[in-house]
């Protein structure tokens, strides 16, 4: 089932269960799909719907974020129920012990050995973790590998 089905499906199940915040999110993920097929002429491979996911889960944390330094309590506990339904999308995300393997199969394949290699090992690792790891986590692991 292709990831607009699912939020297809889920949409019609919150409609009846009267979930009017999952419903949201839902239609918010859905219209920036939409926009992205429209923007690119074409329908959304399976990679590139993850970007687009993966972009939405980006956004929210940021802005998570931002309204935890600023106070703003009732902001932060709508943003993380919003975080915890585009979450359902994702694929299983990786551990750290996990993403640290892989990382080091990536420094290898590369030989890379100083953090100035860093772009090399970065582009043959993103491809294989895009989508189940954040970037961040991804960024501070090679970075401690290559030091």
């Amino acid at each position: 089932m292709s990831l607009l089905e699912r939020l297809n499906n889920d949409m019609k199940q919150a409609m009846k269960n009267k979930e009017k915040d999952k419903l949201s999110v839902i239609r918010m993920v859905k219209a920036s799909l939409q926009n992205e097929a429209i923007k690119t002429g074409q329908e959304l491979s399976g990679d590139e719907e993850l970007t687009v996911l993966s972009r939405e889960v980006k956004q929210r944390k940021d802005s998570l974020h931002e309204f935890e330094k600023a106070g703003r309590d009732d902001l932060v506990e709508k943003l993380r129920t919003e975080l915890s339904y585009i979450v359902e999308y994702m694929p299983k995300q990786l551990t750290e012990e996990e993403l640290s393997d892989i990382v080091k199969s990536a420094i290898l394949e590369t030989g890379a050995s100083t953090k100035a290699e860093m772009g090399k090992v970065m582009a043959v690792l993103m491809p294989k973790v895009k989508g189940k790891a954040d970037g961040s986590l991804v960024n501070k692991l090679v970075q401690q590998h290559l030091s």
